[in-house]
């Protein structure tokens, strides 16, 4: 099974004093490609103004914007799945987890980042700033990424069950060619959003403790607080509906 994941504005610093190359990863074949965005972005962070890194980076933080407009080319790495901070991944708790599960993770989720596109949760990047939804030299990085990966996506993903848990945002970077699940949590008749990503969370780290691998292990799951009310199908998606409490 792979899980699609999203990724998280705020992030952690620091890392390995390398320099992100291929080998950073997953698709090598594809680095070039990265390139043409990661080389854009970090010219384009040399050469903007500070009212243009304020809309690029969501914040006028001066020691924020000083932060991120150096070069991500010199900056040091770390795993993604380490590196980013946030609702899901304070509720995952990856550095909590024992040796099996953080393997697991590693393994079977990939996260969608608005610079760096498709990425396996080991793969190394440096700590960097794009407000979601934000470009710069009026790119389509979402169309980029889409045209160029999905391919390569699909034929990754051919014989793999998929659950999508990624942010709506981040269906347009690629769309799914295969009958996968979604999951949907409401309270109290409402779908909830904020507490959504906390539940995206824990059934990532549930996943990785039970060692799931197909689409009717997931479906035998007891998850604390959850209950499955509705299964909906619609074309390639299967969205199962929990209500919480």
């Amino acid at each position: 099974m792979k899980i699609l994941f999203s990724p998280s504005e705020t992030k952690i610093g620091g890392g390995d004093i390398k320099c992100i190359d291929k080998n950073s990863f997953i698709f090598p074949e594809l680095f070039e490609k990265r390139l043409e965005i990661l080389e854009k972005y970090n010219n384009y962070l040399k050469n903007a103004s500070n009212n243009d890194l304020e809309k690029l980076f969501g914040t006028k933080k001066i020691e924020v914007i000083e932060k991120y407009k150096q070069d991500i080319f010199k900056s040091p790495i770390m795993k993604a799945i380490q590196r980013y901070e946030g609702v899901a991944y304070d509720y995952l708790n990856y550095n909590s987890l024992e040796v099996s599960a953080q393997k697991y993770i590693d393994e079977n989720t990939l996260i969608f980042s608005n610079i760096f596109g498709v990425i396996k949760a080991d793969d190394k990047i440096p700590d960097y700033k794009l407000k979601q939804g934000e470009s710069f030299e009026n790119l389509k990085i979402d169309k980029f990424y889409s045209d160029n990966f999905s391919q390569t996506l699909d034929n990754y993903l051919l014989d793999e069950d998929i659950l999508d848990l990624r942010a709506g945002f981040y269906e347009k970077f690629y769309t799914i060619k295969k009958p996968y699940l979604t999951m949907k949590f409401i309270k109290e008749g409402k779908v909830v959003s904020h507490f959504a990503k906390a539940y995206r969370g824990e059934i990532l780290k549930l996943l990785a403790l039970k060692n799931i691998k197909t689409f009717e292990q997931l479906l035998n799951l007891q998850i604390e607080n959850l209950s499955i009310v509705e299964i909906k199908e619609q074309k390639l998606k299967k969205e199962i509906v929990y209500t919480i409490g």
